[in-house]
């Protein structure tokens, strides 16, 4: 049963509390917090102008951006010229690795674990400037997940950069981002760590200077905001990046150099109605909620013989999120979503590979083109709503 803080919360997001649609795609994007339209509608309203201006009109839309931006580097505990916003994580990934550059025949290690996101900008550095890439590959053994055994034989002195997901969009289970940091940086402390917090923000909250690492990415329309993106770069690593941005701009900070006219006015002033959103208690609540939801689902794919969860089996919100992915002997992925969507079209599911195509490939399923079932969670879905789709499931699979 939903708990009042649940109840009221989800009271909160205008599109899940007035619609019958049933939204379980949430690792695609999230849903939207009500003063966040409130906020967007009100700057296009009032303050939509060019920045920069010194009328009366041009200040406010200044002092409303340049909150926003404050907002979401106080929201990693970072500070403001640490942070660049853009229009998704792979355009800010394809800034970046636009403006490094390592000694030559440097070695650069990404995981095939990841969104493509994290991978495609470093192969594209790697090939432009003639280094090495190698894969950090996930275990099967391991249900899928990342191990440091696994790195380690991998890393060698020429290793400049490694990169890595906080939690597979896939799988849902959650990599240990501090210790993974902490064994990296002691065997090669000169080596800069890129993390992918897509699937990850949403559900915990982010602290970029307790995790220790040099780059960390994610989507604010994922973390129940408007449809902008965050970078983040450590201090120490800002001297490896060239600015991208007009000769005669300023080129101090981080969004100096690789914003590019990507932070949206309207939606970086929406952000600290979010960032006043997600307190403590919000935290919290997220967790249990999840938590539950997880494990509902989680135990009636366990309970079917014919049923493969790809991730970690253990519900608890430390080793997992809810994002759960499956397949079914004798099933095509897309014949199970289609035929669900048949049979209540209120569930919002999806199947497909969801831009992780390198990890879906490793699986070895039965129709690879096809894919996972995905059905991604946030805490805003009932537990009611989940044993509605498992009963629908269960109709689908019983034909």
């Amino acid at each position: 049963m939903q708990t009042t803080w649940a109840t009221q919360t989800r009271n909160r997001f205008p599109a899940v509390a007035g619609t019958p649609q049933v939204y379980m795609d949430n690792a695609g994007g999230s849903q939207v917090l009500d003063v966040v339209i409130d906020s967007i509608t009100h700057y296009l309203s009032n303050t939509n102008v060019q920045l920069g201006a010194s009328y009366v009109v041009g200040t406010k839309s200044n002092n409303l951006f340049a909150a926003g931006l404050l907002a979401s580097a106080k929201f990693i505990n970072a500070d403001p010229g640490e942070v660049v916003l853009g229009s998704a994580s792979t355009q800010l990934l394809h800034n970046l690795s636009s403006a490094l550059k390592f000694p030559p025949g440097s070695e650069i290690i990404v995981s095939s674990t990841d969104h493509e996101t994290n991978i495609a900008p470093w192969l594209r550095l790697a090939e432009n400037q003639g280094h090495t890439i190698k894969f950090w590959k996930p275990s099967p053994d391991h249900e899928w997940t990342l191990q440091l055994s696994d790195l380690e034989p991998l890393l060698s002195p020429k290793t400049v950069l490694i990169a890595f997901t906080n939690c597979s969009n896939i799988t849902g289970t959650i990599h240990d981002v501090k210790k993974y940091t902490k064994f990296i940086k002691e065997k090669s402390p000169s080596t800069l760590v890129a993390v992918d917090g897509v699937a990850f923000t949403p559900h915990r909250r982010i602290d970029v200077k307790d995790l220790g690492v040099d780059f960390f990415v994610f989507s604010w329309y994922k973390v129940y905001g408007p449809h902008i993106s965050l970078l983040y770069a450590a201090p120490g690593t800002q001297k490896y990046i060239t600015p991208l941005s007009h000769f005669f701009n300023p080129n101090e900070t981080l969004f100096d150099k690789l914003n590019l006219a990507g932070g949206n006015y309207e939606l970086t002033a929406s952000l600290p109605h979010l960032v006043e959103f997600l307190t403590t208690e919000t935290w919290e609540g997220i967790r249990r909620q999840e938590e539950v939801l997880s494990k509902t689902f989680i135990d009636w794919l366990l309970s079917r013989s014919d049923t493969t969860l790809y991730g970690t089996k253990d519900t608890s919100s430390d080793k997992r999120v809810p994002v759960l992915s499956f397949s079914v002997k004798g099933w095509g992925s897309k014949d199970i979503v289609e035929a669900v969507e048949k049979e209540d079209s209120r569930y919002g599911i999806r199947w497909g590979h969801f831009y992780a195509k390198r990890l879906i490939d490793s699986f070895g399923l039965e129709k690879p083109d096809e894919g996972v079932v995905r059905v991604s969670l946030l805490f805003y879905n009932t537990v009611e709503e989940v044993e509605g789709l498992i009963k629908v499931f269960e109709k689908v699979l019983s034909k």
